[in-house]
């Protein structure tokens, strides 16, 4: 195992606990995957970010297929197609954090940016949130909703389900995601308020 891999993984590791330990996820609802060299490592089917380990990350090649013996988290087209479509990706973790899905599940007119800009730092850290349509989690009409719209927003909610955030490394996709949540936070205290947005 090469330094790089093995630094990959414990930061994954790192991330799965912090976001556990402050109540982001819970169960087995969040998948997190990392690329290295051409390989995609994503978390198991069925593991907990709570006790997450090393040793618990399957792996798949660019195209999907499965290396080895360790089934992939069922929602591992979401990641794949990230990585596919945009190639700076270098890391994503999906979860069910409270506010990102509370928000997801309320209607917005502009489904291609869908938080407000109450503070700059999602603009800054991420741009702008697109919703994915609502299909059940797992299946082939929630990979093809996603795929539909991967390239008109940055980053993702999906509908009644939870946040996408994509990054250039680990650290980045989970700045990303913590941003993505305190910004739905934001907006969810505000929303029956009369507060002006930035530019």
């Amino acid at each position: 195992m090469s330094d790089t891999l093995e630094k990959k993984l414990e930061q994954a590791v790192w991330i799965a606990h912090s976001l556990f330990e402050r109540g982001k996820t819970a169960g087995s609802t969040a998948n997190m995957s990392f690329r290295h060299e051409d390989k995609i490592y994503i978390t198991a089917s069925g593991t907990c970010f709570g006790t997450l380990k090393k040793e618990d990350f399957a792996v798949i090649d660019l195209n999907g297929e499965v290396q080895g013996d360790k089934k992939p988290s069922k929602e591992f087209p979401l990641h794949l197609s990230l990585y596919q479509a945009k190639e700076q990706t270098g890391a994503v973790i999906h979860t069910h954090s409270f506010y990102s899905t509370i928000w997801s599940c309320l209607a917005h007119e502009n489904e291609r940016d869908c938080i407000p800009s109450y503070t700059p730092y999602l603009k800054m850290k991420l741009g702008t949130v697109g919703l994915i349509p609502y299909a059940k989690p797992g299946t082939e009409e929630l990979f093809k909703a996603f795929r539909e719209r991967i390239k008109d927003s940055d980053g993702y909610l999906l509908r009644n389900h939870g946040p996408v955030a994509g990054g250039k490394n680990l650290m980045d996709a989970f700045y990303i995601l913590e941003e993505l949540e305190e910004s739905a936070k934001v907006a969810w205290t505000l929303k029956d308020c009369d507060v002006q947005t930035i530019q």
